[in-house]
């Protein structure tokens, strides 16, 4: 079992909180929009990191982070994009591959607005941890927590930290 902070669009942010849930977790998954490298280099001393960097991430980012991140954590199928869409209005640069090869779990960031869903058609479940910086139009910082068990994922907890 592995016990998985998912951030995104940290935007160069990175505080006590933050540190207090990735210290809790297994491993820590960044949906890009890094910002700063030092918020990556910062989680990487603490716990294991998958990640990708996003739209306003740096040739230094771009080098060290891929746009996609395709990987099995237990049993599950994992993609990470920065924007991907959500299901039934999935980006035209990701479409063709998430209907030919989908995941079991679907993880962007981009929107700044968390949202959980799933795909009945493709069999997936879909991941949006909204924003954690505090840079952006959204009110409250969000995170998502949960569990992956063999090839079940479960114990999904949203945390929000006021702005």
């Amino acid at each position: 079992m592995k016990k998985i902070l998912l951030l995104s669009d940290t935007h160069s942010h990175i505080d006590d909180t933050i540190i207090k849930y990735v210290k809790q977790a297994d491993e820590v998954w960044h949906a890009g929009d890094i910002g700063d490298l030092k918020v990556t280099d910062t989680l990487k001393k603490l716990k294991p990191l998958r990640a990708v960097y996003g739209n306003i991430d740096n040739a230094e980012a771009r080098l060290e982070f891929p746009l996609h991140n395709r990987f099995m954590c237990e049993k599950v199928n994992v993609w990470i994009t920065h924007i991907g869409g959500y299901p039934g209005r999935y980006s035209p640069s990701i479409r063709e591959e998430i209907r030919a090869n989908p995941p079991k779990l679907f993880i962007t960031g981009h929107s700044h607005i968390l949202k959980v869903m799933n795909d009945k058609k493709l069999g997936l479940l879909h991941m949006n941890p909204g924003a954690i910086g505090t840079h952006g139009f959204h009110k409250v910082r969000t995170m998502l927590r949960f569990e992956i068990d063999g090839d079940k994922i479960g114990n999904l907890e949203v945390v929000e930290v006021k702005r």
